[in-house]
This record gives structure tokens, sequence and C-alpha cells, in this order.
């Protein structure tokens, strides 16, 4: 395995830690803001961060490399055409307000083990639609390892399933939203041949966060914000920083260079991550159950990683 990949498996790592340790902190602060509120704030917040970063990069480029090319992570010289801005803006529409709105709606009508199942299924449809548009060649270890690791979430969350009337309309939520996820994964590769993964998620995010923003308005103005302790300001702005601007760069970034159906798999992870940090702040048991799911979905993780460690040209 190449250092620069090495790299890449570091940084999606640290991108499902920030989105599993996510969970315990907003948690507390749902208790006190209405989700959607949260969310909200936290777009905008993310949304003026990344528009702040792309401005300072654009006014000062990276120093070229000895090839010539840039640092395409942060910047890229590319011009913006005409399609390029209309595939923003269906991705901001669906990647950041549809998504984030049915996301946001949908888990607190769900129960948790839904939401764990249904979020698990995202890397199945990346790779179907990733292989289905010939994007990339998904390897039989590649399924393995996405079904091992669902397996392993079911053995995780898998005694809460239901199915029925009251689970429903969350369940529907949930699974639009993991569409959406795997809409806008597929859909960005596309742009950031040309642009960088900042710019592609900042600017979306941006244009859904004009739209998402007015949709949940009423939320909003039910919130006393006056009320609103400083914890839970820090925990809105801990989530823009780190659960939208740092990980969201670092799941394009992937998806460019190791393919949406491989990144994808590492969201896996999280459940993973959220119940270790809920072992360890919340005082969750631990019992031989979920340290065999999870290892199921440590091993199948691995397993899509195969192609990658041992290259095997056609």
């Amino acid at each position: 395995m190449s250092l620069h990949t090495r790299r890449i498996d570091a940084l999606l790592l640290l991108m499902t830690l920030i989105w599993g340790s996510n969970y315990a902190i907003v948690k507390h602060a749902f208790a006190q803001i209405d989700p959607q509120a949260f969310n909200a704030v936290r777009l905008i917040v993310a949304s003026v961060v990344f528009l702040g970063v792309m401005a300072a990069i654009r006014s000062r480029p990276p120093k070229r490399r000895a090839d010539g090319s840039f640092a395409s992570t942060f910047y890229t010289p590319s011009p913006r055409k005409g399609w390029d801005v209309i595939v923003l803006i269906g991705l901001g529409i669906v990647g950041q307000c549809l998504f984030q709105y049915w996301l946001v709606g949908g888990r607190p009508q769900s129960s948790v083990a839904n939401v764990a199942i249904l979020a698990a299924a995202a890397p199945v449809l990346s790779g179907l639609a990733s292989a289905a548009l010939g994007e990339e060649r998904v390897t039989p270890a590649h399924w393995s390892g996405a079904v091992l690791s669902l397996a392993g979430i079911y053995i995780v969350v898998g005694r809460g399933l239901t199915v029925g009337a009251s689970t429903l309309p969350g369940d529907v939520m949930m699974f639009a939203a993991v569409c959406c996820w795997a809409i806008y994964t597929l859909g960005s590769r596309t742009l950031m041949n040309r642009h960088s993964p900042l710019a592609v998620t900042g600017l979306s995010m941006a244009i859904g966060t004009l739209l998402y923003v007015p949709a949940v308005m009423p939320h909003i103005r039910a919130v006393a914000w006056g009320r609103v302790s400083v914890g839970t300001w820090l925990a809105m702005v801990y989530s823009a920083l780190f659960a939208l601007c740092i990980s969201y760069t670092i799941w394009y970034a992937a998806v460019r260079e190791i393919g949406s159906a491989r990144t994808s798999v590492y969201s896996n992870l999280v459940p993973l991550v959220a119940m270790g940090t809920a072992v360890l702040f919340l005082n969750e048991p631990l019992d031989p159950r979920k340290l065999m799911g999870a290892a199921a979905i440590l091993v199948g993780v691995a397993l899509t990683r195969v192609k990658l460690a041992n290259p095997n040209p056609e």
C-alpha cells in the first residue's frame, strides 16, 4: 500500500471519529434546541467558513509543485463553466438541502437500529450505481466487505430493528436521505475531475443552505434563542467546523482518489465509533455481541480495501 493510500485511509478514519463522536455531542444540544434549527445554524456557519477559506485561497494561490500542478485538494485554476454551475446547483439541492432535511427530520421518527441499518445501505447503493454507470470496477472482495460490515452493524444494533407504522414515516425519510447522499457522492465526482473538493463541497453547501434555511424557518422562529446555553452554541460551532467542513472535505477528496464505492464503506465505521463513545462517556454496557459486530464491521471495511492494497491490473 502506497504512502498516498495510507494517508487517505488515515484521513477517512479521522472523519469517522469526528462523525461518530458528533452523535454524543449533538444529543445533549437537541435536548435544548430543535434539531432542524440546530442544523440550520451549523450549515450557515459551515457555509460561511467554506466561502471564506475559498476566497482566501483564491486571493493567494498555493505555490506550484515541481510538475507545475497545484495542491488541488484546496485549489484549482480551472474556471467554472455553465454546466458546472448547473451540476453544483443540483448537488446543493439533492446533497445538501434535501439530504439534511430528511436526515434530521427522519431520525427522531425512526428507531436507532433502523437508522443505522438504513445508513449502512449507502455503500451498497453507491457500489451498485458505480458499477452500473461504469465509473468503477467493483470487485467481489468489495461486495463481500460491504455485506459483512452491514451484518456487523445489524449485530450491534439489530435487536432494536422494527418494522411498522410507528417508524414508517421516519424510515422513508431516512431512506430518501441515504439515496440523496449516494447521488451527491456520485454526482460530485465528475466536477472534482476539474475542481477541488473544497470548492465543490463549499459551493454546493452554500447553495443548499440558501434553500434549507427558509424551509425550516418555522423551527428557527420557535427557538427561544436568548435561552440557548453557551454549551449548545459551542456544539453547533464544533459540529459545523468538524462534522461538516473538515469531514466533508476529507470525504470528497477520498471520493476523487479511491472512488465513491470504497469511500462510502467507511461510513459503516461511524456506528462503531458512536458505540465506543457511548461506552466511554455515557456508560453504556459493552457485551460480547457488540464486540463480535464490531469485529465484523472492521473486517468488512478492510476487505473493501484489498484491491488498492494488492492491485490486480487487467
